[in-house]
C-alpha cells in the first residue's frame, strides 16, 4: 500500500494493481464486498477526474512540457497530457483498493492494536485504530440499508434503470445520511467510553496478544527490502509523472 503513495507511473502502478488482484483472489474475499467498494472508489474517481479537467485541462501539459489539445470546452482546452494524468491518478485510487481491502479482511483488529501497544504506541491511538477497523463492515451494511430504502422510493441504482449520470448522484446522495450517522455514532461511543473512565490510566492490558513467529520476522525484513528497493526507483528511476506519447 505504501509503496502506492510513492509512485505516479501508470506502469508502477498497473503492476501493483494486478499483484493486489492476485492478492485479492488469493484471500478469496467475497466479491459483493470488493463490488462495493469499488463502485464507491470508481464514482469518487470519476468525479475527481471531471473536476480535473474542467478546473485545471492543462496540469498534465505542465507536468510532461508538452501541449497536444483534445477537446475544447469554453473557456480552457484539455490536453491529451492532462487526460492521462487523470488517468494515471484514478489508476493510483483503484491500486490502493485490493490492499486496502487484504489488510481489512485478514487482519484481527485486536491482535493488531495489542501488537502496535507492544512497540509503545499509545492505548489510545491503538483504540481509535481498532475502531475504526471494526466499524468498517458496519458502515458497508448501513451503506446497503440507506441503498434499500431509497430504491424502495424510487431511486434508481442498477444498469438500466436511469442514465449514468442519474445514478452517480444517487450513490452521492447516500454519502450525507452514510456521514451523518457515523458521525451519530462516533459520538455515542465516545460518551460511553468517557463515563467508563477511558483514558484515566496510563497503561492498559489487552485481552487478545500474539508472539512474533519466524514468518513474522521474514515478512517484516522482506518488507522494509521491498521499500528500500522502491525508495531507490523513486529517487532514480522513475521520478516524476509518466507520459508514453
Amino acid at each position: 500500500m505504501t509503496l502506492t503513495f510513492l509512485f505516479f507511473d501508470f506502469r508502477v502502478l498497473l503492476i501493483l494493481f494486478i499483484i493486489g488482484c492476485i492478492g485479492l483472489s488469493i484471500a478469496k474475499i467475497p466479491f459483493r464486498k470488493i463490488l462495493i467498494v469499488f463502485s464507491v472508489i470508481f464514482t469518487f474517481s470519476l468525479l475527481n477526474s471531471v473536476m480535473i479537467l474542467l478546473i485545471t485541462p492543462t496540469h498534465g501539459s505542465e507536468l510532461t512540457e508538452s501541449y497536444t489539445a483534445f477537446l475544447h470546452v469554453g473557456y480552457a482546452t484539455i490536453t491529451y497530457e492532462t487526460l492521462f494524468y487523470a488517468a494515471t491518478l484514478s489508476l493510483k485510487y483503484f491500486t490502493l483498493l485490493p490492499f486496502t481491502l487484504l489488510f481489512i479482511y485478514t487482519t484481527d483488529p485486536s491482535e493488531f492494536v495489542s501488537n502496535l501497544s507492544k512497540l509503545g504506541i499509545h492505548y489510545k491511538i491503538t483504540y481509535a485504530i481498532n475502531i475504526a477497523l471494526r466499524y468498517i463492515p458496519d458502515i458497508q451494511s448501513e451503506y446497503k440499508i440507506i441503498k434499500h430504502a431509497q430504491e424502495a422510493r424510487g431511486a434508481a441504482f442498477e444498469k438500466g434503470e436511469a442514465s449514468l449520470w442519474v445514478r452517480m448522484k444517487n450513490r452521492v446522495l447516500i454519502f450525507w445520511p452514510l456521514i451523518i450517522h457515523s458521525l451519530e455514532r462516533i459520538d455515542t461511543v465516545s460518551n460511553a467510553m468517557d463515563l467508563r473512565g477511558f483514558g484515566k490510566k496510563d497503561k492498559r492490558t489487552w485481552f487478545y496478544t500474539s508472539k512474533a513467529k519466524r514468518e513474522d520476522f521474514i515478512a517484516l525484513f522482506a518488507g522494509i527490502f521491498i521499500f528500500i528497493v522502491a525508495v531507490y526507483l523513486k529517487l532514480n528511476v522513475f521520478q516524476n509523472f509518466w507520459y508514453p506519447f
